[in-house]
């Protein structure tokens, strides 16, 4: 049952492999989620040796209300571990506030 679930999707775990940014819009203040999969999103950088040296990601990132990019730039070492970040039209968001931006308040009765 677990290679169905691999193969066709699931829950995922914290050891899925994936590292998850959320983003905030500049223009309009929308929050985005993006999963970036570790194993297949990063392009490699070579050393002068032609060994990886390490990896790079450039994300455009769209939000669903004003539908500007967010760039977002990544640097990781040689263990995709990060190295560095920036971002160009929004701002980096931590999870619980990501969380508190899109959760709805409850309506009062």
């Amino acid at each position: 049952m677990n290679f169905l679930r691999r193969l066709f999707g699931g829950q995922s775990s914290p050891a899925d492999n994936a590292l998850h940014l959320y983003v905030r819009c500049g223009h309009c203040g929308a929050p985005v989620h993006v999963r970036v999969n570790l194993y297949n999103d990063l392009a490699v950088e070579f050393g002068d040796s032609e060994d990886v040296a390490g990896y790079h990601l450039r994300k455009e990132i769209m939000d669903s209300r004003c539908f500007r990019l967010i760039y977002a730039d990544l640097s990781f070492d040689r263990n995709r571990r990060e190295l560095a970040r920036s971002i160009e039209g929004g701002e980096f968001i931590s999870r619980d506030e990501f969380e508190r931006l899109t959760s709805t308040p409850a309506e009062p009765q």
